[in-house]
């Protein structure tokens, strides 16, 4: 194995934690990552990690190695921006992080044509509903749905989303329809556990604010997983019209309080500060922005494909 994979991957090993994490990260097999860091470091004569059944932790040479790994590989990735800027053709690698549902149901179909139109830009698409740190977790670019308020950053907002409380006829029938939103307190509730506001749900009424404290009978980080639950008649879920549109507009769930309001949640792309935004950047920032001109949510049918290059 070449002497830039090896790097690769004992780099991976060790920002990743395990090896495990690194296979995940560089889409090989564990085997394949624990045999290029063992080639390495024979190669070097020196450990590198050490190991035991329970944990991995690196040696003060692998410390030493890991900076300057870490420095050549990050170099290799501005040389390859740099030929983009000079040629003003995207080339290199795209690290991309994006919310779990959002990116199945509006990305993953747009990665297709993003990497015929630009072939020489490869993609690294990590998805995750927690918050992800751009910087120091080494993203080019984020995909967050939030009320931005991180100043350090620079974004392109590519639409909005309306939290909706839904839940099924069937539910509805059995359980009642609440009219108040008092009243959610007495129901069943699927919570999202990465919702800012907890189990404390906040409407804008035609009387004004109100809150209502909610005693959830499943939790789960996963917008889809509660969705599913709701699907299943077991009760009454709050979520984005991203995820629930299609079942509105079937009817398979029906909104609750529907005179209830939150307010509308931004989608945006995220990337960090810098005086000079990468050509690879900037292509993928404009892609989405052309994407999203008519956020896919809000069509009666279609996708969000664009359909002509630059």
């Amino acid at each position: 194995m070449d002497r830039f994979r090896e790097m690769q991957c004992f780099v991976a090993v060790v920002e990743a934690g395990s090896f495990v994490g690194a296979a995940d990260l560089l889409r090989l097999s564990k085997a394949a990552v624990s045999r290029s860091v063992i080639d390495l470091e024979t190669r070097l004569g020196a450990r590198l990690l050490q190991r035991t059944t329970r944990r991995l932790s690196i040696t003060e040479a692998g410390r030493a190695y890991y900076g300057r790994c870490k420095q050549i590989l990050d170099e290799l990735s501005e040389a390859e921006s740099a030929v983009g800027e000079v040629t003003g053709h995207p080339i290199g690698s795209l690290r991309i992080n994006a919310p779990l549902s959002f990116g199945v149901l509006h990305l993953a179909p747009l990665w297709g044509p993003f990497m015929a139109r630009y072939p020489d830009v490869s993609l690294d698409v990590d998805l995750a509903d927690r918050l992800i740190d751009v910087v120091e977790e080494g993203y080019d670019a984020v995909i967050r749905i939030s009320r931005m308020q991180d100043s350090t950053l620079v974004y392109r907002r590519l639409g909005a989303t309306r939290i909706i409380a839904t839940a099924t006829p069937e539910y509805l029938a059995a359980h009642g329809t609440p009219t108040q939103v008092a009243e959610l307190a007495e129901h069943a509730v699927i919570a999202y556990s990465y919702s800012p506001a907890g189990d404390t749900w906040r409407f804008e009424t035609p009387d004004g604010p109100q809150e209502v404290q909610t005693t959830p009978r499943m939790r789960t980080n996963n917008g889809d997983t509660c969705r599913a639950v709701a699907l299943a008649h077991q009760g009454i879920v709050l979520q984005p019209d991203f995820l629930v549109g299609d079942d509105l507009a079937a009817g398979r769930l029906v909104e609750v309080l529907p005179d209830c309001r939150l307010p509308e949640i931004g989608v945006y792309v995220v990337y960090p500060s810098r005086r000079h935004l990468s050509v690879k950047v900037r292509v993928l920032v404009d892609f989405l922005v052309e994407a999203f001109a008519e956020p896919p949510w809000h069509r009666p049918t279609g996708g969000g494909v664009p359909a002509q290059g630059r």
